[in-house]
């Protein structure tokens, strides 16, 4: 077991219940994982559009699970009513997703290879082939409409269907503050960038000063033109998925 981490914590913002393996390898590096949910996972305000397409399962091809809220979310309301229908092939954006869909009983997902967005799911050969096929898209709020666009523009009958919503959670910033205060945050993890804009909101002026000292690792360019954009000066990019972020984090403190 690794003590690259010994003596450090590691801030990971993700939603409640969805931190856990990334915690578990901060734990195996030596430190001390600091879980800060900068995003809160609701239900949608309007289940029927959900509970539409659960009725007419039968008559898609495909399903993406745009993240493992997306499949919770989803799958815990369409198993409750009925089962998948022996022809729809499931996709997810990365690894996260596909845990999240086998532990539901779904064993063959199409994922990307390489980086873990839309981008790359696009870029996959399954989804240069998808004219006339019907294609479901299960999504949170507010979510980029990339792969919907492309997917109609390649053919495809795309029904893009939101099953749950991002919120601002309420946290105690106190263990933030006092991690900040002993110099004891070797980095600090963010996956999205509206969980990074739900930080600063969160920490408000108190902890701005805090934040842009602080590295901050970042699985996506997006995310790491809206971190340096909002003053932060160490932001390490990283490839995606949790080892990957780990490593990154571990290759930071040790350098």
């Amino acid at each position: 077991m690794s003590d690259a981490l010994a003596g450090r914590r590691v801030v990971i913002t993700r939603p409640a219940g969805q931190a856990q393996r990334l915690a578990a390898l901060v734990r195996e590096a030596g430190g001390e994982p600091l879980l800060f949910p900068a995003i809160e996972i609701a239900a949608a305000l309007d289940p029927q559009p959900l509970d539409d397409a659960i009725a007419r399962l039968d008559t898609f091809d495909l399903a993406i699970f745009i993240s493992p809220s997306a499949v919770e979310k989803a799958m815990t309301r369409i198993t409750a009513r009925r089962t998948l229908p022996a022809k729809l092939r499931c996709a997810a954006i990365g690894p996260g997703g596909a845990r999240a869909l086998a532990r539901f009983g779904v064993r063959e997902v199409i994922v990307p290879d390489v980086r873990y967005d839309s981008e790359s799911l696009l870029a996959s050969t399954f989804m240069q082939h998808v004219h006339g096929k019907h294609v479901v898209i299960f999504r949170g709020d507010g979510g980029r409409e990339l792969l919907a666009n492309t997917l109609t523009a390649r053919g495809a009958q795309v029904a893009a269907v939101t099953c749950y919503r991002r919120t601002q959670p309420r946290l105690d910033i106190t263990p933030l503050m006092q991690a900040w205060a002993q110099c004891s945050v070797a980095a600090l993890i963010v996956t999205s960038s509206e969980g990074l804009q739900n930080l600063c909101a969160m920490i408000g002026s108190a902890g701005e000063a805090h934040l842009r000292e602080t590295p901050v690792v970042v699985p996506h360019a997006r995310i790491a033109a809206r971190a340096r954009a909002m003053g932060i000066k160490q932001v390490i990019e990283s490839a995606s998925g949790d080892e990957a972020l780990m490593k990154t984090v571990i290759q930071h403190v040790c350098s």
